[in-house]
């Protein structure tokens, strides 16, 4: 039965929930309560009234949600070219590549589910922002995140509606997000961003729903809310690691929960035992069983190579086909006079690499060039010999003689004859390593050249296996051991990246390889099959990747990087499409009025508060509608409250770098937290002045200036969402005029 429409709260809003506190405490208060509501309220409604409430209440979520899709998927079509982060996630989900692996998972997979059903090829180049589709279909790509955003203002809606019982403050935060200018534009492109939401606002709902059923516990509405709970936080960790911080809420909310129901003497610890069971059930193993299973059909669609094979293992891209390690047979050991290629641990380093091109002048020794480069190339294969001898170890004369841990070899550059070297040069641009050089002529060099090898973890003696071994490779001469810093050489180096010779010990990724390709005619081969990792080896090295991946995010030419204290004041949007006047512009920026009166409501919020709990924790009598509106502010406040607190507070934490659009989840938080505080704050100024005549409509008044106003600075800001052409804001004929508050803002 949808909440009544009238005063604003529920009787079992004021009804204590079992367990909060003692059992007979509980019954006493709320019986004290519920009396006292019913002696001040009007004659219980005729069954004819309450129908015609139910059916106000369905109208008013169908106008919520209507205009919600209108403001949408109005104008969805424009620009017909790239805009920001579309090339990013569009190229990822490409149905070209629908079976190609790629670096992240599910949402990409649903982008391109939708391509592929509305008729997307995958033959269009995604190469940078402003390119045109042409004719290419992207309509379906952009409609799917443009309807999966536009529920987040129903979501909204309808938590509001549960945590206040107030329709008035439902109302208000559904004004606030439909009238966002940023929210609109974040739903209506390619991107993470409205996918990510979505889950995180039907986590919440869900859980503020099961909430509500405590009641009625194990009955058919309350298991279809938990379930739902655990599936969207499933879909909220699949989307974004970001994901977690709904996880945190929700695992706080259920731990407070338990913890209530275990103080509830009237419950059997049998019963306990059972609500604990439920939980853990839908809301750890349900989740987990889903997020596992979206990693198990992505290894299974997509199972060709593609463009982030490189992130990965060589064990990984063995099992990618068309990858050059797919089904392919090599020796499975190691030996001397075997030529192979030495990959990097560290994600997105590479293949050791050298070419004929020597370091400039003034850069260390001016011998051949070592790098680190991400692509197949000749120039990737050395060939490794003894150190203390020249003959030719592939000579049929020659009996096999197998690397093994602790032996000292030398690596000869296939393409150059020259002997990986290091010396006590400066590296090129990490102070205090040493530089890496390739030396020698024909094979021939010095000590320099003589390097240990070394596999992880493993006895001296052990062979060295292909893909598997985790090896070091540590200079006999000054005891540095060989690695890559990550760091991009300048021009003279290709831009590829540099190799150095660290004098630091401590076991990095940096500084630890695996032999990929291996070439051996003396020895027979194997299938890579055998070596390939299990599902929990791939799904552990995933998310290990996705995290470095994360952390090693660098800003692109162009783009506006922002910090945690610039979100909530709206300091600074960040350019979607278009610089110059003759461009379409669009300009990610929040509404003003909206985020400012978020950040006025959350200061307010804590200080009101906090007077309120003072008060109550003292003793303060109060009278049963301001008792009942002080339990929605905190309850009801204090959960959205969390929210905020939890989806802001920890980018202060993080090392990588941040966009404003970080801040969105956060915002949803902080949106629904005004249309409580201010619908809660109004009703009280209403039951503080109930002697003045007009006292009424006050409450009216105020939400209603609050939608108005809201409504009005949408229609001053939408040509931020909807596009602009023309004038820049500065000028006095840009539809944007008047409007650059803060001369940060670049529209």
């Amino acid at each position: 039965m949808p909440p009544a429409t009238g005063g604003g709260l529920a009787e079992s809003e004021l009804r204590p929930r079992r367990g909060r506190c003692s059992p007979q405490a509980a019954r006493a208060a709320g019986r004290d309560v519920a009396a006292e509501a019913v002696a001040r309220s009007p004659k219980r409604p005729a069954w004819g009234s309450r129908r015609f409430e139910a059916a106000g209440w369905w109208a008013l979520l169908a106008l919520v949600t209507l205009l919600s899709f209108a403001t949408r998927f109005h104008r969805l079509d424009e620009p017909p070219h790239i805009c920001w982060r579309e090339v990013q996630r569009t190229e990822e989900s490409s149905p070209k590549g629908f079976s190609s692996f790629c670096l992240f998972f599910s949402p990409q997979m649903l982008i391109g589910l939708a391509g592929y059903l509305s008729g997307y090829d995958g033959t269009f180049l995604f190469q940078k922002p402003g390119d045109k589709y042409e004719h290419h279909s992207y309509m379906g790509m952009r409609g799917f995140c443009a309807f999966l955003g536009s529920w987040l203002v129903p979501f909204a809606y309808l938590t509001v509606l549960d945590l206040s019982k107030s329709l008035s403050a439902a109302l208000l935060t559904a004004a606030l997000l439909t009238f966002d200018t940023g929210c609109l534009t974040l739903s209506q492109y390619i991107l993470l961003d409205p996918i990510l939401m979505f889950f995180i606002m039907a986590a919440m709902l869900s859980m503020v729903k099961y909430n509500s059923c405590a009641d009625r516990p194990f009955s058919a509405p309350w298991w279809f809310w938990l379930s739902l709970t655990g599936v969207s936080l499933a879909g909220a960790l699949g989307v974004k690691f970001v994901g977690l911080f709904i996880i945190l809420q929700v695992g706080l909310n259920t731990i407070a929960d338990l913890w209530y129901l275990f103080g509830d003497l009237s419950l059997s610890l049998v019963t306990v035992g059972k609500h604990l069971t439920a939980r853990v059930l839908c809301l750890i193993v349900l989740p987990l069983a889903l997020y596992t299973a979206t990693f198990a059909v992505h290894f299974m669609v997509l199972s060709k190579s593609g463009p982030g094979d490189g992130f990965f293992s060589s064990a990984f891209q063995a099992r990618l086909s068309g990858n050059n390690l797919h089904n392919a047979s090599i020796p499975e050991h190691l030996a001397y006079g075997s030529v192979i290629t030495v990959k990097n641990l560290r994600m997105a380093i590479g293949y050791l690499h050298s070419h004929r091109h020597l370091y400039p002048e003034g850069i260390g020794a001016r011998q051949q060039q070592v790098t680190t480069y991400l692509h197949k190339d000749y120039n990737n294969l050395w060939i490794i010999k003894k150190h203390n001898t020249n003959s030719d170890p592939l000579d049929p004369s020659f009996p096999v003689e197998f690397v093994r841990h602790g032996d000292i070899i030398r690596l000869e550059h296939k393409e150059t004859s020259r002997n990986l070297h290091s010396h006590y040069h400066e590296a090129p641009m990490t102070r205090k390593h040493y530089q890496v050089t390739g030396y020698g002529i024909n094979g021939t060099g010095d000590s320099n050249d003589f390097w240990r090898i070394e596999v992880v973890n493993r006895k001296f003696g052990n062979r060295i296996k292909v893909l598997r071994s985790r090896i070091r490779f540590i200079h006999l001469v000054t005891g540095c051991v060989l690695g890559s810093s990550g760091k991009v050489l300048p021009k003279w180096g290709w831009e590829q990246l540099e190799v150095t010779c660290t004098p630091y010990l401590k076991e990095t990724l940096n500084s630890i390889w695996n032999v990929e390709d291996h070439i051996n005619p003396k020895l027979p081969n194997i299938s890579l099959d055998v070596l390939q990792p299990s599902f929990p080896e791939i799904l552990l090295e995933s998310h290990m990747v996705m995290i470095r991946g994360n952390s090693g995010l660098k800003p692109k030419d162009n783009e506006f990087t922002s910090k945690p204290w610039h979100w909530p004041i709206n300091y600074q949007g960040l350019r979607f499409s278009g610089v110059n006047d003759t461009d379409f512009r669009v300009y990610l920026l929040g509404n003003p009025v909206v985020w400012w009166l978020n950040l006025l409501s959350i200061a307010l919020y804590l200080l009101s508060g906090s007077i309120i709990a003072v008060a109550m924790q003292r003793g303060a009598r109060l009278p049963a509608e301001v008792a009942g509106l002080s339990q929605v502010l905190l309850r009801g406040g204090g959960q959205v409250l969390l929210g905020w607190t939890l989806h802001y507070f920890p980018f202060f934490l993080m090392g990588r770098v941040l966009y404003f659009h970080h801040y969105f989840p956060a915002m949803l938080f902080s949106s629904m937290l005004t249309g409580i505080l201010w619908d809660t704050l109004l009703r009280l100024c209403a039951w503080g002045l109930a002697s003045w005549p007009l006292a009424r409509g006050i409450h009216v008044a105020g939400i209603l200036s609050l939608l108005l106003g809201t409504a009005y600075s949408f229609y001053l800001f939408h040509p931020l969402a909807y596009g602009m052409v023309g004038p820049l804001a500065q000028d006095p004929q840009s539809p944007m005029a008047g409007l650059r508050w803060l001369d940060s803002w670049d529209f």
